[in-house]
Protein backbone atom coordinates (compact mmCIF):
# COMPACT_ATOMS: atom_id res chain seq x y z
CA UNK A 1 0.00 0.00 0.00
CA UNK A 2 2.65 2.22 0.96
CA UNK A 3 4.60 1.81 -2.74
CA UNK A 4 1.19 2.14 -4.40
CA UNK A 5 0.56 5.61 -2.50
CA UNK A 6 4.28 6.85 -3.10
CA UNK A 7 4.00 5.53 -6.93
CA UNK A 8 0.56 8.11 -7.36
CA UNK A 9 2.72 10.83 -5.61
CA UNK A 10 0.40 10.73 -2.42
CA UNK A 11 3.50 11.41 -0.13
CA UNK A 12 1.13 12.29 2.68
CA UNK A 13 -0.18 8.55 2.65
CA UNK A 14 2.56 6.59 1.80
CA UNK A 15 4.57 8.23 4.95
CA UNK A 16 2.00 6.86 7.00
CA UNK A 17 2.75 3.29 6.18
CA UNK A 18 6.80 3.59 5.82
CA UNK A 19 6.70 4.91 9.14
CA UNK A 20 4.86 2.00 10.44
CA UNK A 21 7.30 -0.50 8.41
CA UNK A 22 10.27 1.21 9.56
CA UNK A 23 9.28 1.16 13.34
CA UNK A 24 9.08 -2.84 12.85
CA UNK A 25 12.11 -3.30 10.88
CA UNK A 26 14.36 0.18 11.93
CA UNK A 27 17.27 -0.96 9.76
CA UNK A 28 15.28 -2.05 6.33
CA UNK A 29 17.12 0.17 4.24
CA UNK A 30 14.72 -0.20 1.34
CA UNK A 31 11.68 1.12 4.14
CA UNK A 32 13.70 3.83 5.21
CA UNK A 33 14.99 5.03 1.90
CA UNK A 34 11.56 5.57 0.90
CA UNK A 35 9.88 7.06 4.08
CA UNK A 36 13.00 9.72 3.57
CA UNK A 37 11.97 9.78 0.22
CA UNK A 38 8.35 10.72 1.35
CA UNK A 39 9.62 13.99 3.50
CA UNK A 40 11.70 14.89 0.68
CA UNK A 41 8.94 15.51 -2.02
CA UNK A 42 6.77 17.66 0.77
CA UNK A 43 10.03 19.06 1.65
CA UNK A 44 10.10 18.34 4.95
CA UNK A 45 13.73 18.24 5.14
CA UNK A 46 14.00 18.46 9.23
CA UNK A 47 11.75 15.16 9.41
CA UNK A 48 14.18 13.40 7.19
CA UNK A 49 17.53 14.86 8.89
CA UNK A 50 15.80 13.85 12.16
CA UNK A 51 15.25 10.40 11.76
CA UNK A 52 18.64 10.07 9.37
CA UNK A 53 20.90 11.31 12.53
CA UNK A 54 19.00 9.64 15.45
CA UNK A 55 19.93 6.36 13.48
CA UNK A 56 23.18 7.31 13.10
CA UNK A 57 23.95 8.05 17.09
CA UNK A 58 22.17 4.73 17.79
CA UNK A 59 24.36 2.74 15.46
CA UNK A 60 27.70 4.77 13.76
CA UNK A 61 28.64 2.11 11.87
CA UNK A 62 25.61 2.58 9.92
CA UNK A 63 27.81 4.72 7.71
CA UNK A 64 26.07 4.40 4.60
CA UNK A 65 23.06 6.38 5.85
CA UNK A 66 25.37 9.39 5.38
CA UNK A 67 24.68 8.95 1.80
CA UNK A 68 20.70 9.61 2.47
CA UNK A 69 22.14 12.56 4.83
CA UNK A 70 24.10 14.17 2.05
CA UNK A 71 21.51 13.65 -0.32
CA UNK A 72 19.04 15.30 1.81
CA UNK A 73 21.59 18.38 2.20
CA UNK A 74 21.97 18.37 -1.50
CA UNK A 75 18.08 18.44 -1.71
CA UNK A 76 18.27 21.99 0.23
CA UNK A 77 21.03 23.29 -1.86
CA UNK A 78 23.52 22.79 1.04
CA UNK A 79 26.63 21.81 -1.24
CA UNK A 80 29.58 21.78 1.07
CA UNK A 81 27.14 19.79 4.01
CA UNK A 82 26.56 17.11 1.39
CA UNK A 83 29.67 16.89 0.02
CA UNK A 84 30.59 16.69 3.86
CA UNK A 85 28.64 13.34 4.22
CA UNK A 86 29.49 12.14 1.04
CA UNK A 87 33.26 12.02 1.73
CA UNK A 88 32.48 10.81 5.47
CA UNK A 89 30.45 7.76 3.41
CA UNK A 90 33.13 7.04 1.61
CA UNK A 91 35.89 7.17 4.35
CA UNK A 92 33.70 4.85 6.12
CA UNK A 93 34.38 2.41 3.33
CA UNK A 94 38.46 1.87 5.10
CA UNK A 95 37.13 0.22 8.16
CA UNK A 96 34.03 -1.28 6.68
CA UNK A 97 34.22 -2.58 3.42
CA UNK A 98 31.77 -5.09 3.38
CA UNK A 99 28.79 -1.46 3.34
CA UNK A 100 30.92 -0.39 -0.08
CA UNK A 101 28.66 -1.88 -2.47
CA UNK A 102 25.33 -0.71 -0.39
CA UNK A 103 26.85 2.83 -0.76
CA UNK A 104 28.23 2.65 -4.26
CA UNK A 105 25.30 1.57 -4.94
CA UNK A 106 23.27 4.41 -3.31
CA UNK A 107 25.37 7.02 -5.12
CA UNK A 108 24.08 4.91 -8.35
CA UNK A 109 20.23 5.23 -7.26
CA UNK A 110 20.97 9.22 -6.73
CA UNK A 111 23.09 9.68 -10.21
CA UNK A 112 25.89 10.51 -8.05
CA UNK A 113 28.13 8.38 -11.07
CA UNK A 114 31.41 9.53 -10.02
CA UNK A 115 31.27 8.96 -6.74
CA UNK A 116 29.41 5.41 -7.15
CA UNK A 117 32.57 4.71 -9.22
CA UNK A 118 34.82 5.78 -6.20
CA UNK A 119 33.14 4.23 -3.61
CA UNK A 120 33.29 0.46 -5.70
CA UNK A 121 36.99 1.41 -6.15
CA UNK A 122 37.98 1.88 -2.79
CA UNK A 123 35.50 -1.08 -1.66
CA UNK A 124 38.04 -3.22 -4.42
CA UNK A 125 40.99 -1.64 -2.90
CA UNK A 126 40.11 -2.65 1.03
CA UNK A 127 39.23 -6.04 -0.53
CA UNK A 128 41.15 -8.00 -2.30
CA UNK A 129 38.58 -10.80 -2.93
CA UNK A 130 35.99 -9.08 -4.74
CA UNK A 131 35.98 -6.97 -7.89
CA UNK A 132 33.34 -4.13 -8.84
CA UNK A 133 34.98 -3.76 -12.52
CA UNK A 134 31.48 -5.25 -13.59
CA UNK A 135 29.73 -2.85 -11.48
CA UNK A 136 31.81 0.52 -12.37
CA UNK A 137 31.70 -0.31 -16.40
CA UNK A 138 28.17 -0.27 -16.28
CA UNK A 139 28.22 3.39 -14.56
CA UNK A 140 30.67 4.28 -17.32
CA UNK A 141 28.23 2.93 -20.32
CA UNK A 142 25.69 5.25 -17.78
CA UNK A 143 28.06 8.38 -17.85
CA UNK A 144 28.82 8.24 -21.80
CA UNK A 145 32.57 7.83 -21.29
CA UNK A 146 32.20 4.02 -23.41
CA UNK A 147 36.03 3.89 -23.55
CA UNK A 148 36.07 3.75 -20.26
CA UNK A 149 33.12 1.36 -20.14
CA UNK A 150 34.48 -1.60 -22.66
CA UNK A 151 38.15 -1.09 -20.54
CA UNK A 152 36.69 -1.81 -17.93
CA UNK A 153 34.86 -5.08 -19.32
CA UNK A 154 37.77 -6.38 -20.69
CA UNK A 155 39.83 -5.50 -17.16
CA UNK A 156 36.82 -7.72 -15.36
CA UNK A 157 37.09 -10.26 -17.66
CA UNK A 158 40.54 -10.73 -17.34
CA UNK A 159 39.94 -11.81 -13.78
CA UNK A 160 36.95 -14.41 -14.83
CA UNK A 161 36.54 -15.38 -17.56
CA UNK A 162 33.29 -17.36 -16.51
CA UNK A 163 31.81 -14.18 -17.28
CA UNK A 164 32.31 -13.83 -21.22
CA UNK A 165 28.70 -14.05 -22.19
CA UNK A 166 27.58 -11.63 -19.92
CA UNK A 167 30.04 -8.94 -20.80
CA UNK A 168 28.89 -10.03 -24.71
CA UNK A 169 25.13 -9.16 -23.54
CA UNK A 170 25.91 -5.62 -22.11
CA UNK A 171 28.75 -4.73 -24.79
CA UNK A 172 25.63 -5.91 -27.52
CA UNK A 173 23.83 -2.52 -26.17
CA UNK A 174 26.87 0.20 -27.67
CA UNK A 175 28.20 -1.53 -30.45
CA UNK A 176 26.06 -2.26 -33.99
CA UNK A 177 26.71 -4.02 -36.71
CA UNK A 178 28.41 -1.02 -38.74
CA UNK A 179 32.36 -1.45 -38.58
CA UNK A 180 32.56 2.27 -38.64
CA UNK A 181 30.46 2.80 -35.79
CA UNK A 182 32.39 4.80 -32.84
CA UNK A 183 31.50 2.62 -30.16
CA UNK A 184 32.59 -0.71 -32.88
CA UNK A 185 36.18 0.82 -33.40
CA UNK A 186 36.32 1.79 -29.35
CA UNK A 187 35.71 -1.63 -28.20
CA UNK A 188 37.69 -2.87 -31.28
CA UNK A 189 40.92 -1.05 -30.14
CA UNK A 190 40.40 -1.94 -26.59
CA UNK A 191 40.26 -6.14 -28.05
CA UNK A 192 43.69 -5.45 -29.75
CA UNK A 193 45.49 -3.76 -26.85
CA UNK A 194 44.52 -6.41 -24.26
CA UNK A 195 45.31 -8.81 -27.15
CA UNK A 196 48.77 -7.66 -27.60
CA UNK A 197 49.53 -7.14 -23.69
CA UNK A 198 48.02 -10.57 -22.47
CA UNK A 199 47.10 -12.49 -25.16
CA UNK A 200 44.33 -15.12 -24.17
CA UNK A 201 41.36 -17.15 -26.14
CA UNK A 202 38.97 -14.97 -24.82
CA UNK A 203 39.86 -12.05 -26.25
CA UNK A 204 40.08 -13.58 -29.99
CA UNK A 205 36.71 -14.93 -28.98
CA UNK A 206 35.28 -11.82 -28.41
CA UNK A 207 36.98 -10.23 -31.75
CA UNK A 208 35.03 -12.66 -33.49
CA UNK A 209 31.87 -12.11 -31.93
CA UNK A 210 32.68 -8.29 -32.69
CA UNK A 211 32.86 -9.49 -36.43
CA UNK A 212 30.17 -11.34 -37.02
CA UNK A 213 27.96 -9.18 -35.75
CA UNK A 214 29.18 -6.34 -38.10
CA UNK A 215 28.81 -8.84 -41.01
CA UNK A 216 32.72 -9.41 -41.15
CA UNK A 217 33.00 -12.89 -41.44
CA UNK A 218 36.73 -12.80 -42.91
CA UNK A 219 37.95 -11.56 -40.20
CA UNK A 220 35.78 -13.36 -37.86
CA UNK A 221 37.70 -16.62 -39.26
CA UNK A 222 40.56 -15.24 -38.84
CA UNK A 223 39.95 -14.56 -35.16
CA UNK A 224 38.45 -18.59 -34.96
CA UNK A 225 41.57 -19.98 -36.54
CA UNK A 226 44.16 -18.46 -34.31
CA UNK A 227 41.52 -19.80 -30.98
CA UNK A 228 41.58 -23.50 -33.14
CA UNK A 229 45.48 -23.22 -33.24
CA UNK A 230 45.51 -23.19 -29.45
CA UNK A 231 42.97 -25.50 -29.01
CA UNK A 232 41.94 -28.14 -31.29
CA UNK A 233 38.06 -28.62 -29.94
CA UNK A 234 37.35 -25.33 -31.20
CA UNK A 235 36.73 -26.88 -35.04
CA UNK A 236 33.43 -26.65 -34.34
CA UNK A 237 33.08 -22.74 -34.27
CA UNK A 238 34.65 -22.49 -37.50
CA UNK A 239 31.98 -24.92 -38.79
CA UNK A 240 29.12 -22.84 -36.68
CA UNK A 241 30.72 -19.60 -38.47
CA UNK A 242 30.28 -21.05 -41.86
CA UNK A 243 26.90 -21.68 -40.90
CA UNK A 244 26.12 -18.10 -40.06
CA UNK A 245 27.63 -16.84 -43.45
CA UNK A 246 25.54 -19.23 -45.30
CA UNK A 247 22.61 -18.07 -43.76
CA UNK A 248 23.88 -14.69 -44.57
CA UNK A 249 24.30 -15.49 -48.21
CA UNK A 250 28.15 -14.37 -47.99
CA UNK A 251 29.27 -17.71 -49.61
CA UNK A 252 33.05 -17.16 -49.97
CA UNK A 253 33.54 -16.31 -46.29
CA UNK A 254 31.26 -19.69 -45.74
CA UNK A 255 33.51 -22.04 -48.02
CA UNK A 256 36.76 -20.65 -46.54
CA UNK A 257 35.62 -21.76 -43.46
CA UNK A 258 33.91 -25.47 -44.75
CA UNK A 259 36.96 -25.72 -46.53
CA UNK A 260 39.17 -25.59 -42.85
CA UNK A 261 36.91 -28.01 -41.53
CA UNK A 262 37.86 -30.64 -44.64
CA UNK A 263 41.26 -30.16 -44.21
CA UNK A 264 41.38 -30.40 -40.18
CA UNK A 265 38.59 -32.70 -39.23
CA UNK A 266 39.10 -36.52 -38.08
CA UNK A 267 35.35 -36.92 -37.64
CA UNK A 268 33.22 -38.28 -40.94
CA UNK A 269 30.26 -36.73 -40.51
CA UNK A 270 31.77 -33.13 -39.13
CA UNK A 271 33.66 -33.93 -43.07
CA UNK A 272 30.46 -34.87 -44.96
CA UNK A 273 28.33 -31.48 -43.73
CA UNK A 274 31.34 -29.65 -44.72
CA UNK A 275 31.06 -30.89 -48.06
CA UNK A 276 27.56 -30.90 -48.20
CA UNK A 277 27.52 -26.68 -47.55
CA UNK A 278 29.94 -26.30 -50.14
CA UNK A 279 28.00 -28.67 -52.31
CA UNK A 280 25.01 -25.80 -51.16
CA UNK A 281 27.29 -23.05 -52.10
CA UNK A 282 27.66 -24.42 -55.37
CA UNK A 283 24.15 -24.98 -56.19
CA UNK A 284 23.08 -21.66 -55.22
CA UNK A 285 26.04 -19.45 -56.57
CA UNK A 286 25.22 -21.37 -60.27
CA UNK A 287 29.07 -22.90 -59.81
CA UNK A 288 29.36 -23.88 -64.02
CA UNK A 289 31.41 -26.95 -61.85
CA UNK A 290 28.65 -27.83 -59.62
CA UNK A 291 27.98 -31.44 -61.26
CA UNK A 292 31.94 -32.15 -61.75
CA UNK A 293 31.72 -31.49 -57.90
CA UNK A 294 29.28 -33.91 -56.78
CA UNK A 295 30.83 -36.78 -59.11
CA UNK A 296 34.09 -35.83 -57.17
CA UNK A 297 32.84 -36.38 -53.39
CA UNK A 298 31.11 -39.60 -54.95
CA UNK A 299 34.38 -40.90 -56.61
CA UNK A 300 36.25 -39.79 -53.97
CA UNK A 301 34.09 -41.08 -50.67
CA UNK A 302 31.27 -43.19 -52.29
CA UNK A 303 27.51 -43.71 -52.36
CA UNK A 304 26.65 -45.35 -49.24
CA UNK A 305 25.45 -43.91 -45.91
CA UNK A 306 28.15 -41.75 -45.10
CA UNK A 307 27.13 -39.67 -48.20
CA UNK A 308 23.36 -40.12 -47.47
CA UNK A 309 22.89 -36.42 -47.44
CA UNK A 310 24.62 -35.67 -50.14
CA UNK A 311 22.77 -37.80 -52.23
CA UNK A 312 19.02 -36.13 -51.46
CA UNK A 313 21.09 -32.61 -52.12
CA UNK A 314 22.25 -34.03 -55.55
CA UNK A 315 18.38 -35.46 -56.29
CA UNK A 316 17.10 -31.84 -55.60
CA UNK A 317 19.97 -30.22 -57.67
CA UNK A 318 18.97 -32.95 -60.62
CA UNK A 319 15.45 -31.96 -60.08
CA UNK A 320 15.05 -28.46 -60.07
CA UNK A 321 18.73 -27.05 -61.18
CA UNK A 322 19.07 -29.63 -64.17
CA UNK A 323 14.95 -30.53 -65.07
CA UNK A 324 16.47 -34.03 -64.52
CA UNK A 325 13.36 -35.22 -62.29
CA UNK A 326 14.04 -39.27 -63.32
CA UNK A 327 17.39 -39.58 -62.59
CA UNK A 328 16.70 -37.29 -59.29
CA UNK A 329 14.46 -40.40 -58.24
CA UNK A 330 16.70 -43.04 -59.16
CA UNK A 331 19.19 -41.49 -57.16
CA UNK A 332 17.01 -41.26 -53.92
CA UNK A 333 15.94 -44.82 -54.56
CA UNK A 334 19.25 -45.83 -53.93
CA UNK A 335 19.80 -43.70 -51.23
CA UNK A 336 16.75 -44.76 -49.71
CA UNK A 337 18.50 -47.63 -49.18
CA UNK A 338 21.29 -45.88 -47.34
CA UNK A 339 19.24 -44.91 -44.41
CA UNK A 340 20.17 -45.58 -40.92
CA UNK A 341 17.13 -44.56 -39.42
CA UNK A 342 13.75 -43.38 -39.85
CA UNK A 343 14.43 -39.70 -39.49
CA UNK A 344 16.82 -40.32 -42.41
CA UNK A 345 14.62 -42.21 -44.21
CA UNK A 346 11.35 -39.35 -44.18
CA UNK A 347 14.28 -37.12 -45.30
CA UNK A 348 14.61 -38.94 -48.59
CA UNK A 349 10.72 -39.16 -48.80
CA UNK A 350 9.90 -36.00 -48.61
CA UNK A 351 12.62 -35.09 -51.16
CA UNK A 352 11.03 -37.92 -53.67
CA UNK A 353 7.44 -36.22 -53.19
CA UNK A 354 9.41 -32.83 -53.70
CA UNK A 355 10.48 -34.40 -57.27
CA UNK A 356 6.52 -35.78 -57.90
CA UNK A 357 5.11 -32.57 -57.22
CA UNK A 358 7.94 -31.13 -59.87
CA UNK A 359 6.50 -33.66 -62.42
CA UNK A 360 2.45 -32.76 -61.64
CA UNK A 361 2.11 -35.76 -59.87
CA UNK A 362 0.33 -34.60 -57.21
CA UNK A 363 -1.70 -37.55 -55.82
CA UNK A 364 1.59 -40.09 -55.70
CA UNK A 365 3.67 -36.71 -53.74
CA UNK A 366 0.48 -36.50 -51.51
CA UNK A 367 0.85 -40.61 -50.57
CA UNK A 368 4.62 -39.80 -49.23
CA UNK A 369 3.58 -36.48 -47.46
CA UNK A 370 1.15 -38.16 -45.85
CA UNK A 371 2.78 -41.09 -44.79
CA UNK A 372 5.59 -38.90 -43.27
CA UNK A 373 2.80 -36.86 -41.27
CA UNK A 374 1.42 -39.59 -39.86
CA UNK A 375 4.77 -41.19 -38.31
CA UNK A 376 5.88 -37.75 -36.92
CA UNK A 377 2.84 -36.23 -35.79
CA UNK A 378 4.96 -34.07 -33.28
CA UNK A 379 7.83 -33.81 -34.62
CA UNK A 380 9.44 -30.96 -37.26
CA UNK A 381 9.46 -33.23 -40.05
CA UNK A 382 5.61 -34.25 -39.23
CA UNK A 383 4.99 -30.35 -39.56
CA UNK A 384 7.03 -29.69 -42.35
CA UNK A 385 5.19 -32.87 -44.57
CA UNK A 386 2.05 -31.40 -43.51
CA UNK A 387 2.90 -28.51 -44.84
CA UNK A 388 3.55 -30.06 -48.16
CA UNK A 389 0.58 -31.77 -48.21
CA UNK A 390 -1.54 -27.88 -47.87
CA UNK A 391 1.21 -26.56 -50.37
CA UNK A 392 0.51 -29.87 -53.03
CA UNK A 393 -3.26 -29.45 -51.88
CA UNK A 394 -3.17 -25.52 -53.22
CA UNK A 395 -1.17 -26.28 -56.49
CA UNK A 396 -3.59 -28.98 -57.65
CA UNK A 397 -6.57 -25.98 -56.22
CA UNK A 398 -7.75 -28.18 -53.49
CA UNK A 399 -8.56 -25.12 -51.70
CA UNK A 400 -10.52 -25.96 -49.18
CA UNK A 401 -8.59 -28.89 -48.03
CA UNK A 402 -5.07 -27.03 -47.92
CA UNK A 403 -6.65 -24.26 -45.71
CA UNK A 404 -7.86 -26.73 -43.23
CA UNK A 405 -4.22 -28.19 -42.98
CA UNK A 406 -3.06 -24.77 -42.84
CA UNK A 407 -4.67 -23.76 -40.46
CA UNK A 408 -3.52 -26.48 -37.85
CA UNK A 409 -0.35 -25.32 -39.04
CA UNK A 410 -0.48 -21.58 -38.20
CA UNK A 411 -0.42 -22.05 -33.98
CA UNK A 412 1.62 -25.19 -33.85
CA UNK A 413 4.59 -25.53 -36.36
CA UNK A 414 8.20 -24.26 -35.81
CA UNK A 415 8.45 -20.25 -36.56
CA UNK A 416 9.37 -20.52 -40.13
CA UNK A 417 6.40 -23.53 -41.04
CA UNK A 418 4.06 -21.09 -39.20
CA UNK A 419 5.15 -17.76 -41.33
CA UNK A 420 4.97 -19.71 -44.40
CA UNK A 421 1.38 -21.15 -43.23
CA UNK A 422 0.37 -17.93 -42.35
CA UNK A 423 1.11 -16.27 -45.71
CA UNK A 424 -0.57 -19.00 -48.04
CA UNK A 425 -3.55 -18.93 -45.84
CA UNK A 426 -4.05 -15.53 -46.34
CA UNK A 427 -3.66 -15.91 -50.28
CA UNK A 428 -6.25 -18.33 -50.33
CA UNK A 429 -8.88 -16.79 -48.10
CA UNK A 430 -8.21 -13.33 -49.70
CA UNK A 431 -8.80 -14.89 -52.99
CA UNK A 432 -11.05 -18.20 -52.68
CA UNK A 433 -13.54 -17.94 -55.71
CA UNK A 434 -16.76 -16.91 -53.55
CA UNK A 435 -20.01 -18.16 -55.43
CA UNK A 436 -18.64 -20.05 -58.45
CA UNK A 437 -17.11 -16.56 -59.32
CA UNK A 438 -13.76 -16.89 -60.80
CA UNK A 439 -10.88 -14.68 -58.34
CA UNK A 440 -7.94 -15.82 -60.58
CA UNK A 441 -7.21 -18.19 -57.22
CA UNK A 442 -6.38 -21.22 -59.80
CA UNK A 443 -4.52 -19.12 -62.31
CA UNK A 444 -2.46 -17.94 -59.64
CA UNK A 445 -1.43 -21.05 -57.93
CA UNK A 446 -0.62 -22.49 -61.26
CA UNK A 447 1.77 -19.65 -61.47
CA UNK A 448 2.93 -20.00 -57.86
CA UNK A 449 3.59 -24.03 -59.36
CA UNK A 450 5.54 -23.22 -62.01
CA UNK A 451 7.77 -21.11 -60.07
CA UNK A 452 8.50 -23.92 -57.41
CA UNK A 453 9.45 -25.56 -60.39
CA UNK A 454 12.18 -22.88 -61.75
CA UNK A 455 9.99 -21.98 -64.70
CA UNK A 456 10.00 -18.51 -63.94
CA UNK A 457 9.57 -17.15 -67.28
CA UNK A 458 6.03 -19.04 -67.57
CA UNK A 459 5.03 -18.08 -64.58
CA UNK A 460 5.80 -14.74 -65.65
CA UNK A 461 3.48 -15.30 -68.91
CA UNK A 462 0.47 -16.30 -66.12
CA UNK A 463 0.76 -13.45 -63.33
CA UNK A 464 0.66 -11.43 -66.92
CA UNK A 465 -3.02 -13.00 -67.63
CA UNK A 466 -4.36 -12.69 -63.83
CA UNK A 467 -3.03 -8.53 -64.30
CA UNK A 468 -5.44 -8.54 -67.25
CA UNK A 469 -8.22 -10.54 -66.95
CA UNK A 470 -8.65 -9.67 -62.79
CA UNK A 471 -7.93 -5.99 -62.32
CA UNK A 472 -8.98 -4.28 -59.86
CA UNK A 473 -9.74 -7.54 -57.97
CA UNK A 474 -7.86 -8.57 -54.74
CA UNK A 475 -5.71 -11.18 -56.64
CA UNK A 476 -4.26 -8.03 -58.50
CA UNK A 477 -1.57 -6.80 -56.18
CA UNK A 478 -1.12 -10.53 -55.07
CA UNK A 479 0.02 -11.54 -58.82
CA UNK A 480 2.38 -8.03 -58.94
CA UNK A 481 4.20 -8.94 -55.30
CA UNK A 482 4.97 -12.27 -56.84
CA UNK A 483 5.96 -11.27 -60.34
CA UNK A 484 8.19 -8.41 -58.80
CA UNK A 485 10.07 -11.47 -56.91
CA UNK A 486 10.49 -13.36 -59.97
CA UNK A 487 11.79 -10.42 -61.66
CA UNK A 488 14.29 -9.34 -59.16
CA UNK A 489 15.41 -13.18 -58.93
CA UNK A 490 16.59 -12.64 -63.09
CA UNK A 491 17.81 -9.29 -62.18
CA UNK A 492 15.37 -7.54 -63.89
CA UNK A 493 14.96 -4.72 -61.20
CA UNK A 494 13.73 -2.08 -63.15
CA UNK A 495 10.62 -4.27 -64.00
CA UNK A 496 10.34 -5.44 -60.46
CA UNK A 497 10.22 -1.45 -58.89
CA UNK A 498 7.44 -0.58 -61.41
CA UNK A 499 5.38 -3.97 -59.71
CA UNK A 500 5.86 -2.60 -56.52
CA UNK A 501 4.72 0.87 -57.54
CA UNK A 502 1.80 -0.25 -59.19
CA UNK A 503 1.28 -2.27 -55.86
CA UNK A 504 1.14 1.36 -53.82
CA UNK A 505 -0.73 2.76 -56.41
CA UNK A 506 -3.98 0.30 -56.06
CA UNK A 507 -3.98 0.63 -51.93
CA UNK A 508 -1.53 3.09 -50.25
CA UNK A 509 -2.77 1.11 -46.85
CA UNK A 510 -3.04 -2.39 -48.07
CA UNK A 511 -1.34 -5.13 -46.90
CA UNK A 512 1.69 -5.56 -48.74
CA UNK A 513 2.61 -2.28 -49.73
CA UNK A 514 5.06 -2.22 -46.59
CA UNK A 515 6.41 -5.41 -47.85
CA UNK A 516 6.72 -3.38 -51.16
CA UNK A 517 8.49 0.15 -50.00
CA UNK A 518 11.03 -2.38 -48.10
CA UNK A 519 12.34 -4.32 -50.85
CA UNK A 520 12.32 -0.99 -53.40
CA UNK A 521 15.04 0.44 -50.86
CA UNK A 522 16.46 -2.95 -50.26
CA UNK A 523 17.04 -2.67 -54.47
CA UNK A 524 18.30 0.43 -54.65
CA UNK A 525 20.31 0.36 -51.97
CA UNK A 526 21.95 -2.98 -52.77
CA UNK A 527 21.65 -3.97 -56.49
CA UNK A 528 21.34 -0.13 -58.03
CA UNK A 529 23.19 2.09 -55.74
CA UNK A 530 21.05 4.63 -55.38
CA UNK A 531 20.88 6.11 -51.69
CA UNK A 532 18.53 8.44 -52.41
CA UNK A 533 15.97 6.56 -53.45
CA UNK A 534 16.67 3.66 -50.56
CA UNK A 535 16.88 6.48 -47.92
CA UNK A 536 13.09 7.77 -49.07
CA UNK A 537 11.76 4.36 -49.03
CA UNK A 538 13.06 3.39 -45.73
CA UNK A 539 11.86 6.83 -44.55
CA UNK A 540 8.03 5.90 -45.96
CA UNK A 541 8.52 2.86 -43.68
CA UNK A 542 9.25 5.14 -40.71
CA UNK A 543 7.48 7.51 -41.06
CA UNK A 544 3.85 6.00 -42.44
CA UNK A 545 3.96 2.47 -41.33
CA UNK A 546 5.07 2.21 -37.72
CA UNK A 547 3.17 -1.35 -37.23
CA UNK A 548 5.20 -2.57 -39.81
CA UNK A 549 7.51 -5.76 -39.10
CA UNK A 550 10.39 -4.11 -40.96
CA UNK A 551 10.25 -0.90 -38.64
CA UNK A 552 13.23 -1.35 -36.61
CA UNK A 553 15.74 -2.22 -39.66
CA UNK A 554 13.89 0.34 -41.83
CA UNK A 555 14.84 2.69 -39.39
CA UNK A 556 17.90 1.78 -38.82
CA UNK A 557 19.03 1.45 -42.16
CA UNK A 558 17.68 4.75 -42.70
CA UNK A 559 19.69 6.47 -40.36
CA UNK A 560 22.94 4.65 -41.84
CA UNK A 561 22.61 6.34 -45.04
CA UNK A 562 21.50 9.48 -43.95
CA UNK A 563 25.47 9.20 -41.76
CA UNK A 564 23.95 9.51 -38.62
CA UNK A 565 26.29 8.46 -35.44
CA UNK A 566 24.11 6.58 -33.65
Amino acid sequence: MAENYFRNNEYEKAAEFYKQLVQKSPYNTTYLKKLVSCYQEMNRFDFAESLLTDKLSKRKNLSFLNVLLGYNYERQQKTDLAEKYYRKAIESIKDKSGYGSIIASMFKDYSKLDLAIEAYGEASKQNENVNYGFQIAQIYGEKGDFNLMFESYLNYLDTNENYLNTVKRYTARYVTDDGEDPNNILFKKALLRKSASNPKDVWNDLLSWLFIKQKDYGKAFIQKKALYQRNSESLFQIHELGQIAFDDNEFESAKKCFDYVIENTDHDGDKFHAILMNLQIAVKTNDPETEQKFQQTFTEYGIDRGTFAIQVLYADYLTFNKNLPEKAKNTLEKALKFSVNKYQKAEAQLKLADVLVYQNTFNKALIYFSQVQTRFKNHELGQKARFKVAQTSYFKSDFKWAKAQLKVLKGSATQLIANDAADLFLTISDNQPQDSIPSGLKLYAKADLLAYQNKDTAAISILNTILNKYKGQPIEDEALFKQAELFSKSKKYDKAITNYLSIIEIDDQGILVDDAYYLMAQLYENKLDDVEKAKEYYQKIVFNYPSSIYLVDARKRYRKLRGDTI
